[in-house]
């Protein structure tokens, strides 16, 4: 059976699922308020039947929905297409808000419609393998993480950075440790004057574990890291490479009687085969509507992530750390 999608958005990253859902042979329908964008959508192979401005227009006629549209725009669309019994992926954030997303989830729980948030990081290989070095404690005991994604870059207009991409590493350690945090401190910097957050830290309280994430637009290098220091190893995630994407460090300290010793370790290397993350992404959201298991990266993780950069949020204006109950 040949799936039915209908891509909402298809303007600077909605191009890039409009291209992948091609490559994954779907039958493909596209709405955007673009006229320029909507042409492009015909060069690109799109059928000018199944080009429109109006998602009402096709929402009868697929079987699931992908919505790469402004955040605010996402919980009316969502609400929409749920009622009309289709499946949703929805890029991060969820929604703007933690009450939003949760509603969300519990519509799609009662239609038993699947709801795939874009959380791609949780897709990577890289992150599937560092997630089963912390679970088997190869590693030793995660002592904290730290999170870099920065880059210069033209603001998003829908949301703040924080939102935009601190988001997609809250999400992340939410994912490798396992839980949320339960307490986050941040602050939040508007150097263009524009009303919204353009540079941000965060800081995690996970109980046990420590994680920080800086992310903004100013840098003029991109990058994508992590890092994961273990008792025993840690490790070195750029999401940025294409190859070498993961070093696994040796290097830990040991006490030897009254003192501690720095022990310098071996340094490796783990090789993935090469493949676009968004391609991984959605073909598993595919699976998950042929065989109705739920997704890596379902409504609650994106509700989760949606609570956490709320939080950060209102300890910026607060000056303090906020709890997540």
């Amino acid at each position: 059976m040949t799936e039915k999608i209908l891509l909402i958005g298809a303007g600077r990253w909605g191009v890039n699922h409009l291209r992948t859902w091609k490559t994954l042979g779907v039958e493909l329908y596209v709405v955007d308020a673009s006229d320029k964008i909507l042409a492009k959508c015909q060069e690109m192979g799109v059928p000018r039947e199944r080009l429109g401005k109006n998602h009402r227009d096709f929402l009868s006629r697929v079987d699931a929905v992908d919505v790469v549209t402004p955040a605010d725009m996402h919980h009316s669309i969502c609400c929409e297409a749920i009622e009309q019994g289709k499946d949703l992926f929805v890029e991060k954030p969820l929604t703007l808000t933690t009450s939003q997303s949760m509603d969300l989830v519990r519509r799609a729980a009662e239609k038993k419609r699947i709801l795939q948030v874009g959380h791609i990081f949780r897709y990577e290989p890289p992150t599937q393998h560092v997630k089963k070095m912390i679970e088997s404690r190869e590693i030793g005991d995660v002592r904290w993480l730290r999170g870099n994604f920065s880059g210069f870059k033209r603001p998003r207009n829908d949301s703040g950075v924080t939102f935009a991409d601190a988001i997609h590493f809250a999400d992340l350690f939410n994912y490798l440790l396992g839980r949320l945090p339960v307490a986050v401190n941040a602050r939040l910097l508007d150097a263009l004057g524009r009303g919204m957050d353009d540079n941000s830290w965060l800081w995690l309280d996970y109980g046990n574990v420590f994680a920080s994430i800086e992310v903004g637009y100013f840098t003029p290098l991109k990058t994508r890291e992590v890092v994961v220091i273990g008792s025993q190893k840690s490790l070195i995630v750029d999401y940025t490479l294409q190859q070498d994407k993961v070093k696994v460090y040796s290097s830990h300290h040991r006490k030897e009687k009254d003192d501690w010793i720095a022990v310098e370790g071996d340094v490796h290397t783990v090789e993935f085969d090469p493949e676009e993350p968004l391609l991984i992404e959605l073909r598993a959201f595919l699976s998950s509507i042929r065989t109705r298991t739920p997704p890596l990266a379902d409504g609650q993780c994106g509700a989760d992530a949606v609570k956490v950069i709320e939080a950060a949020l209102e300890s910026s204006r607060k000056g303090a750390s906020v709890r997540i109950g």
